[in-house]
């Protein structure tokens, strides 16, 4: 009876749509691994993309393939891209000038047909990747070429300062902050982002010259806050400024696109003192940035802090500075620092490969939810000391699907239906309850496992390519799909035909 059963099982799923799909059994296969792994792509001055000012649009797309291609190959599922590093944009905007990382220019485009945001948001999509849009608030300008007319020093120089040699929007200035918004509010609103994201750049790091800090020249707006009845002390409405601003800009995020991620990347030290034995730069009274109130207050849906220092430097320990972070995260909002990858085969105090992969795995032990970011892109495309090939064999050697989002905005997808296509040795995802996969709207990624009788083995892929290839070995696959908010749909089993013996 059995024999005659397993018979039957081998000739239905020779046959085209002969897939049998059944509830998962409890324990079939593993839990689908979760990290969020990511890298920053900076635009400012060129620093990761475009590798030079006036490229082709053809080739600024080529270069976009070409860093996305290689986070593929990382099982990264997301990439922080910097689109306004300076009152600027890498994409069509009415309230800020093009930048000047495209053309050479500020003001102008190679291609104004050429929306660099668009095709980096398709391309990252088109691979499973999320493309979190990265936005410098504050900073307005950079370097010694004259703003364009566009600029907002030109059309609204009320609204910034001058310090030292870069232009900057002075916080204490209202009609700043909703120029700040405004355009946050743009990108979140015209494209299909999966993160907005800001890093440390409120208030200025103070510069030291001949011996003595140049005060942020905020006179005017504190003198009117001062007239109006103002009570706090200047520092103290300082960072009543940044905090303010950061939780209108958690705010609207979540009330424009619930399902989108904020997340900030501040200083890596919350303050000197906080664990034992760490010193250094103190960001609550120098950059006016209180970080450690952002957490208390629930006021992003991650945080990076960017602990660019090594394991073994007492002073500011990695381990010891990701553990006081935990120790603060009142909300246990996920914690995914940020790596300075890009110190290994730097020309001075290089780091080791080693030393990524052992921040990694702390990474994974002290956070319910793992998670890093690489600063930056560069040091994973110019590949020093084979970091690539060492994390691909390593902590990468499996993929991972992305946290899913705390309130996503809709249910879970459907489980996928499939079909075996014996003679490709390929299984074929043919439809959800309610959308066709070869066009996977909210659809993300293909999550599958396949057991070969002793070992399951995990992958994902792009919902936009709906093929999974299995080797003869395989005795059964386990697959679900996975939306963009991270939603894993209920899973299908596919019993597979077993070998047949050679001759």
């Amino acid at each position: 009876m059995l024999m005659a059963l397993y018979r039957l099982v081998f000739v239905l799923c020779l046959l085209p749509a002969a897939a049998i799909p059944t509830a998962l059994r409890p324990g079939d296969a593993p839990i689908a691994p979760r990290e969020f792994r990511a890298a920053w792509v900076a635009t400012l001055d060129n620093i990761d993309w475009p590798s030079k000012p006036g490229l082709t649009a053809a080739e600024q797309h080529n270069e976009i393939r070409r860093i996305l291609d290689v986070a593929v190959k990382l099982k990264l599922n997301a990439v922080i891209l910097q689109v306004r590093s300076a009152a600027d944009a890498i994409y069509p905007s009415k309230l800020e000038p093009w930048s000047r990382v495209l053309s050479g220019t500020q003001g102008r485009q190679t291609d104004t047909a050429w929306d660099p945001l668009r095709a980096w948001i398709e391309e990252s999509h088109h691979r499973g990747i999320e493309l979190h849009a990265w936005l410098n608030p504050c900073r307005a300008h950079v370097g010694t070429v004259a703003p364009a007319a566009g600029h907002i020093s030109r059309t609204q120089p009320e609204l910034v300062v001058q310090y030292d040699r870069f232009i900057w929007f002075d916080p204490g200035i209202p009609a700043a902050a909703e120029h700040i918004l405004s355009v946050f509010r743009d990108v979140t609103e015209r494209y299909d982002i999966d993160g907005i994201h800001v890093d440390d750049y409120f208030y200025p790091y103070p510069v030291q010259r001949t011996g003595r800090t140049l005060p942020f020249p905020d006179e005017n707006s504190w003198s009117r806050y001062v007239d109006d009845g103002g009570r706090l002390s200047r520092e103290d409405w300082r960072r009543q400024n940044v905090n303010t601003l950061v939780r209108r800009i958690h705010e609207q995020t979540r009330q424009l696109k619930p399902g989108i991620r904020f997340g900030i990347s501040p200083f890596g030290i919350s303050r000197p003192g906080v664990a034992s034995g760490i010193t250094g730069f103190d960001q609550f009274t120098g950059i006016y940035a209180d970080p450690v109130l952002w957490l208390r207050q629930g006021w992003c849906d991650y945080l990076s802090p960017q602990l660019y220092w090594p394991i073994a430097q007492k002073a500011q320990s990695f381990p010891v500075l990701l553990e006081s972070w935990r120790r603060q995260n009142r909300l246990n909002i996920p914690i995914w620092p940020g790596l300075f990858t890009s110190r290994v085969g730097a020309r001075e105090k290089s780091w080791s490969p080693d030393e990524i992969l052992r921040q990694i795995e702390l990474c994974r032990h002290q956070n319910s939810v793992p998670g890093q970011i690489h600063f930056s892109f560069q040091a994973l495309l110019q590949d020093p000391q084979q970091i690539t090939s060492k994390l691909t064999s390593g902590v990468y050697s499996s993929a991972a699907l992305p946290p899913a989002v705390k309130q996503p905005p809709q249910p879970p997808p459907a489980a996928p239906q499939l079909r075996l296509n014996s003679p490709e040795s390929r299984i074929d995802l043919v439809t959800t309850a309610a959308e066709k996969v070869a066009a996977p709207g909210n659809l993300r990624t293909i999550a599958s496992w396949t057991f070969n009788g002793k070992l399951w083995t995990f992958s994902a892929q792009p919902a936009a390519r709906p093929g999974i290839s299995f080797t003869p070995e395989t005795l059964r696959a386990v697959v679900s799909v996975v939306d963009r908010w991270g939603q894993e749909s209920e899973r299908t089993t596919l019993e597979l035909p077993p070998p047949r013996p050679s001759r």
